[in-house]
């Protein structure tokens, strides 16, 4: 059987920053993705990260993605590409299929970094052709230079909605309309303030009736909601559109963690239920970490930091680092995590994020 010393499942902005941090202080890393391309969600962001210097404000989210894998390849890091892991068994096993065939890798210890999937809105109408997620409208744009529509309606207002819809015109489609369900805007202003100049109207308070169409998306009716979210009569109007992309959330792919056996916690502005860590990302099952956005769903800025420290924290378990390097490295990511966590958009993932760590505490 094949072994390792540390297996990171996820290639993307957590999985790349722990194979890393773990390599570099010499342990054996092997980091398998079910994707025939490493980088994760980096390789689809082609705008600039916002922040601060030292999160890399500025830089463009793929040119993060090839640094991280040039670091990766200078250190040895294996990596296993379509590489879809199914499971975690006894003593730290995955099972893993590669190319039609089944393999297993043992490994002295597991970060899970497997991200998270966008989440579906139902709707008559909803799986015509022509209704998909905005991330995927997202990768067919930039990473497979493929136009998804003409004629775009985006469901959602946070900042993947905000950032594709701008996408989406850069690469030649016209976005008729932002539609939000919730009274005021969730991105970013300076996003919205980018599709509003270029033209896009964005209805809040406003939601889908029904698509429309028969073998795909012909167009799509939508309504205005009142005060307590329900549907105000009269206020239907009909867009003309080929494309609905959905940008209604994320949710933390938490399959694997469950199938291992790691406990859980319900904490709804991270995603919903969440593996439970302690502050080295090492969940209740000694010797397996988790890290990004199985965690809590947050930016990729915030998924690289904890995957730093699932690096740092897997490698120093196996001795690798001394004990007052690891906490010197530690106390800067959280340093950095924390600094990200703060102002009317970080605040409340910060005390979900405490919360998450409390409920470690009280299982001790």
């Amino acid at each position: 059987m094949k072994t390792t010393e540390i297996a990171i499942i996820g290639a993307g902005p957590a999985g790349l920053s722990c194979a890393v941090e773990a390599a570099k202080a010499g342990a054996k890393v092997t980091l398998l993705d079910e994707n025939l391309k490493p980088g994760g969600q980096l390789f689809k962001q082609i705008h600039k990260f916002f922040g601060s210097r030292e999160h890399q404000a500025g830089t463009r989210g793929f040119r993060i993605g090839e640094q991280l894998l040039k670091e990766t390849e200078e250190l040895g890091v294996e990596v296993l590409l379509n590489a879809a892991v199914y499971g975690i068994y006894e003593n730290k096993t995955l099972a893993y299929v590669k190319d039609g065939k089944d393999h297993a890798l043992r490994a002295e210890r597991i970060v899970i970094a497997a991200g998270a999937s966008e989440n579906a809105l139902a709707f008559p109408g909803c799986t015509l052709p022509g209704v998909m997620g905005a991330g995927a409208a997202q990768t067919m744009i930039n990473v497979h230079r493929v136009l998804p529509g003409k004629k775009i309606l985006m469901v959602g207002s946070g900042n993947v909605g905000l950032i594709v819809s701008y996408q989406l015109m850069q690469a030649g489609a016209e976005v008729k309309a932002l539609i939000e369900a919730a009274p005021q805007i969730g991105g970013y202003g300076v996003h919205a303030a980018k599709i509003r100049r270029a033209g896009v109207p964005i209805y809040v308070s406003t939601t889908i009736k029904e698509a429309l169409g028969t073998e795909a998306v012909e167009g799509v009716v939508i309504h205005s909601l009142d005060e307590k979210w329900q549907p105000i009569p009269g206020t239907e109007r009909t867009l003309d559109v080929d494309t609905i992309c959905l940008a209604v959330g994320l949710s933390p792919l938490t399959e694997l963690a469950w199938m291992a056996g790691c406990e859980f916690t319900f904490i709804p502005p991270l995603g919903g239920h969440v593996p439970i860590h302690d502050e080295n990302m090492e969940t209740t099952l000694p010797g397996i970490y988790v890290a990004g956005d199985i965690t809590g769903v947050e930016e990729a800025s915030s998924a690289m930091e904890e995957g730093r420290l699932a690096g740092v924290a897997s490698a120093e378990s196996l001795g690798y680092y001394d004990k007052d390097t690891a906490k010197r490295l530690k106390d800067e990511i959280w340093q950095r995590l924390n600094s990200l966590r703060t102002g009317p958009f970080g605040e409340g993932r910060f005390k979900a994020k405490i919360k998450q760590l409390q409920a470690r505490r009280q299982l001790a």
